[in-house]
């Protein structure tokens, strides 16, 4: 796991944003239940970018979706790496490198390196090692 003074990085994927609205879910709270080390939380520019886009493309609930997260983003502190590429390539580099990622994604799951965090029963974070 890559430590250093701010602790183990937790990288947000878009998807698992998207679910906190989903579920109604505290994302940060279950985080601190399920993290009894020190982290720090960061979304990628990326996923910036994909919540914009889905606000633009998108209709009904789910843009509404990413602009509530865009706003929840907005007021918790979350750092944004700014490094630019494909957000699944970033994460899966960002993973083998030691941070933990959370994420829905079936596809991307596969890409991590152990351990990753997961939405389990639409209301709990659990970490797969």
């Amino acid at each position: 796991m890559m430590a250093d003074k701010m602790g183990a990085k937790i990288i947000i994927d878009t998807n698992a944003l998207m679910a906190i609205i989903e579920f109604k879910m505290d994302i940060l709270s279950e985080l601190e239940r399920v993290c009894d080390f020190p982290y720090t939380v960061f979304i990628l520019q990326g996923t910036i970018d994909e919540l914009e886009k889905i606000i633009r493309e998108q209709r009904g609930k789910f843009k509404q979706a990413a602009r509530l997260v865009l706003s929840i983003l907005g007021s918790q502190h979350i750092s944004v790496i700014q490094k630019k590429g494909n957000v699944d390539d970033l994460l899966a580099e960002y993973s083998q490198g030691g941070a933990l990622v959370l994420t829905q994604d079936i596809e991307l799951k596969r890409r991590l390196t152990k351990p990753y965090l997961i939405i389990r029963q639409k209301k709990k974070i659990m970490m797969v090692r």
